[in-house]
């Protein structure tokens, strides 16, 4: 049985519309920002030391935001929309300026995904024109580095990762598809290096634990996938997990040893390896946080 959803520390108000994306930034000593995509093409940035919208951002034509991210500092922003369109903006001094943007050719909800490579440079990835496309760009150069595409259908790509191992020449990229299936690009070589089927629906969303090489994937058959990559870098599935509500997006928490043992002291619970899973929210506007290898959800 689940436990009952915690009092919220504070709510925020005031976003106008449905929220599809949130991104938190915290650069050093600076004020903790909340960045939030609407269903209406608005951005507020959310000061959460006042707990105000401290500025609000309108873009994409009106057109729904899926993702937003920040760039070194809170002064860059990225956000993608559903008018096919990423935009680079500038926030400095107060201004909410788009200085550069890119065009997606796709109309998917599939997010893009962001890696610096040294400072101040960047690849993107998100979905293409063809159903199963994507993209890779440089930033700010926006120089093409790739198209990856299966040689087998698998439907439209619904979400992506890239992320840099600590070990091999280049930045891999993670994507799940809509016939269920995950696959694992190695962006450099522009080749397919695993593939699994993790689950007989789409999949929704997945997250990615790139020091532990465990990660996690959501399907819109209410399961979550729980996988790893072994030492030969292949996909494998470990654990399948159901019971659980439709959800957007996928968010893992690694507990450190104090924290494990704070958790069984204060809750008596501990994660699976040190690991929750925040699932949601989905349909019924819920987020459950669950346990990978026992699937014991705890709050919703």
């Amino acid at each position: 049985m689940s436990r009952p959803a915690p009092t919220p520390v504070y709510t925020l108000r005031g976003a106008g519309g449905p929220l599809n994306t949130l991104h938190f930034s915290c650069h050093g000593g600076d004020t903790p920002l909340l960045f939030s995509g609407s269903g209406k093409g608005v951005i507020h940035i959310w000061d959460l030391n006042s707990r105000r919208a401290e500025r609000i951002v309108e873009g994409h034509s009106g057109s729904s935001v899926i993702w937003v991210s920040t760039l070194q500092s809170t002064e860059a922003l990225i956000s993608q929309g559903r008018d096919m369109q990423v935009c680079l903006w500038d926030l400095r001094e107060g201004r909410r300026e788009v200085v550069d943007s890119v065009w997606t050719d796709s109309v998917g909800f599939c997010q893009c995904s962001l890696l610096e490579t040294s400072p101040g440079n960047y690849l993107l990835a998100f979905a293409g024109q063809q159903t199963e496309e994507i993209k890779i760009i440089e930033l700010p150069s926006k120089t093409p580095v790739c198209a990856l595409v299966p040689d087998t259908k698998l439907g439209m790509v619904m979400c992506i990762k890239l992320w840099q191992p600590d070990s091999g020449p280049g930045p891999l990229l993670l994507a799940g598809y809509e016939d269920g299936s995950l696959l694992l690009w190695d962006v450099t070589q522009r080749s397919k290096l695993s593939q699994a089927k993790a689950h007989p629906e789409p999949v929704m969303c997945l997250t990615f634990d790139t020091q532990r090489l465990r990660g996690i994937s959501g399907s819109s058959e209410k399961r979550l996938s729980s996988w790893m990559l072994d030492t030969q870098s292949k996909l494998q599935v470990t654990v399948e997990m159901g019971g659980v509500l439709p959800f957007s997006g996928l968010s893992w928490k690694t507990s450190g040893a104090k924290e494990e043992e704070a958790q069984r002291g204060s809750r008596g619970h501990k994660s699976a390896a040190g690991y929750t899973v925040l699932a949601g929210p989905g349909a019924e506007d819920r987020a459950r946080a669950v346990t990978p290898e026992s699937n014991h959800p705890y709050t919703h």
